[in-house]
């Protein structure tokens, strides 16, 4: 038998190894774009979000309408858009239908919590606001206006003038069922429903803390619009009562 040997191993030529370690960057060239693209992404989606979240803070805000209490000037669960761009050169005035935070066990009812997701949803601006701890009514008084319910012809007069209101309340719908004669304090507002007899604003709450007064800096922003449903949008403007001569002290 003829003696074995040993084999010795051929080296690797380098031209075969400089092609496979081509191949390696190759493959990480590949990999490489996807992600580019992935943190392109993210990074652009987290700019998004930051920019709808300064915006809702300092810009405007999308709110559900809670109850009857606008109707039918708003009506319940329509989607109303607060902004706040107004209030930065002027402040609040008689007319504005404004959103604002309860001043204080306003909303008793019970009112169901928004999920996690919704709430984050909320947050950042992609959902509109549930209207959980917050009201939306009209301002019929400022600081300093004398508003009184009601004179001979039965209207609100607000530092003696009367308020004509047909503009925005339902047909043959009374200013209100309820006397009142109150001097607004510096600082807040007296605000009203459109819908009278549904609506529990200043006049229900006379007898409670805050006189039924809500302070200013509880006001979220302005109702400018109705944004949805489709068939109701529409712009929110100031009555033309409130422009009225002799109204303004």
């Amino acid at each position: 038998m003829a003696p074995s040997t040993a084999t010795r191993a051929r080296p690797r030529p380098v031209a075969s190894r400089a092609r496979r370690s081509k191949g390696r960057h190759r493959r990480l060239k590949q990999r490489n774009p996807l992600l580019s693209l992935l943190v392109e992404m993210s990074t652009v989606t987290v700019l998004a979000l930051v920019i709808t979240v300064v915006l809702r803070l300092f810009v405007a805000e999308a709110f559900y309408v809670p109850s009857e209490s606008m109707y039918d000037t708003l009506t319940k669960d329509d989607r109303i858009l607060a902004e706040k761009i107004s209030y930065l050169h002027r402040d609040v005035d008689r007319g504005d239908i404004i959103v604002f935070k309860d001043p204080g066990n306003w909303l008793n009812e019970e009112q169901a919590q928004p999920g996690t997701l919704r709430r984050v949803g909320e947050f950042v601006g992609i959902l509109p606001r549930s209207g959980e701890g917050h009201l939306v009514k009209r301002v019929i008084g400022i600081g300093g206006d004398r508003v009184i319910c009601c004179n001979k012809q039965g209207q609100i007069t607000v530092n003696g003038i009367a308020l004509d209101e047909r503009e925005y309340l339902l047909k043959d719908a009374k200013p209100s069922e309820v006397p009142f004669n109150v001097l607004v304090p510096a600082g807040h507002l007296w605000v009203m429903g459109d819908n009278r007899a549904e609506s529990a604003d200043s006049r229900a709450h006379m007898g409670g803390p805050g006189g039924g007064f809500v302070p200013v800096e509880n006001v979220v922003g302005r109702a400018c619009c109705v944004i949805w449903p489709s068939d109701r949008m529409t712009m929110l403007r100031p009555p033309e009562t409130f422009k009225k001569p002799g109204l303004k002290k």
